[in-house]
C-alpha cells in the first residue's frame, strides 16, 4: 500500500484529499500546512508521494518545498493547486512534478494522476 503525504494549508482539502485517497487504497501518512512543515514531514515519514498545494503560509512555498522534497528525497510531488497562470506554472516546471490538478479536483482525475506517479516512479 502507498504511502502520501498531503500538504495542504485548507483543512476542508487536506480532509477531503485524505478520504479520497483512503477510499482508493492509500495511506496517508501525514498532512503538512506549510512547506517547511511538509519538508519535516517528507524526511521523517519518507511518503511514497507528496500531493502539495503551491501557495501557502510560511517562509516556503509548495514549490520551494518541493524543490527540497524532490532534490534531497527524491520522493515524487504532485501539485494539487488553484493557480493556473503561466508564472506559476513555469515555476512549477522546474521542480519536474509527476503532475499538476487543478482545484477543484474530482476523484478521477486524482487517481490517475497517483497511478502514474507512482508507476513512474517505479520505472
Amino acid at each position: 500500500m502507498s504511502k502520501v503525504l498531503v500538504v495542504d494549508d485548507e483543512a476542508i482539502i487536506t480532509m477531503q484529499l485524505e478520504e479520497r485517497l483512503h477510499a482508493m487504497g492509500y495511506t496517508v501518512v501525514g498532512m503538512a500546512a506549510s512547506g517547511e512543515d511538509a519538508i519535516e514531514k517528507a524526511r521523517r515519514l519518507s511518503p511514497d508521494l507528496v500531493l502539495m498545494d503551491i501557495v501557502m503560509p510560511g517562509k516556503l512555498n509548495g514549490v520551494e518545498a518541493a524543490q527540497v522534497i524532490v532534490g534531497e528525497l527524491d520522493i515524487p510531488v504532485i501539485f494539487i493547486t488553484s493557480y493556473a497562470d503561466d508564472t506559476i506554472i513555469e515555476k512549477a516546471k522546474q521542480v519536474r512534478p509527476y503532475g499538476y490538478i487543478l482545484k477543484p479536483f474530482n476523484e478521477l482525475e486524482l487517481k490517475a494522476a497517483v497511478e502514474i506517479a507512482l508507476f513512474r516512479k517505479a520505472s
